[in-house]
């Protein structure tokens, strides 16, 4: 009988949490890119729709890379773009005639959780793919040799090379 193999069962938990919020940021990427009147009107960030575009594109494109085996860029990339995201939400909330405040809040929690998901995941995916999550240890003392260095000099000084291991090369010519 076939027995099926989940390759999820090998991931750790912060490579599950990646393709989590790698999911997340396609979804709101996408919506970023689709509907960005209707994000910058929800915001009283109206005349916007560019710039949210460009964020929505730079979702997708981290969502994409928090997917695949080596999630590790692109969720230090997410959080790269959480702190642009939090500065221009944060801009939008000095703006005095933005009618919509409220929902500048809403954004801005929601954010700040988002942030402090992907730093921590970045983080524990740095710590993970480390050597061993520490310091590398130094081998530069070491030979390679059993009974060391000083034994191994001289050892095939007496060494004859086999008759049949010889190979007939043409004698140099001046």
């Amino acid at each position: 009988m076939h027995k099926h193999t989940d390759m999820t069962q090998s991931l750790g938990s912060s490579d599950k949490l990646a393709r989590g919020l790698g999911w997340l940021s396609l979804g709101i990427g996408l919506y970023q890119l689709l509907a960005p009147g209707k994000v910058t009107r929800q915001l009283g960030m109206e005349g916007r729709e560019n710039s949210l575009r460009a964020c929505g594109a730079r979702g997708v494109m981290s969502g994409i890379g928090a997917l695949t085996d080596n999630p590790k860029p692109a969720m230090w990339s997410r959080v790269g773009g959480d702190i642009i995201d939090l500065a221009v939400l944060s801009y939008a909330l000095k703006d005095d005639r933005n009618p919509k405040k409220q929902n500048v809040y809403l954004a801005l929690t929601a954010v700040g959780i988002i942030t402090a998901l992907d730093y921590a995941c970045a983080k524990s995916l740095s710590q993970r793919h480390a050597y061993q999550a520490g310091i590398t240890p130094d081998y530069s003392h070491r030979s390679g040799f059993p009974q060391g260095l000083a034994n191994a000099r001289g050892a095939a000084q007496d060494f004859e090379v086999p008759a049949d291991m010889k190979a007939d090369l043409p004698s140099p010519t001046l």
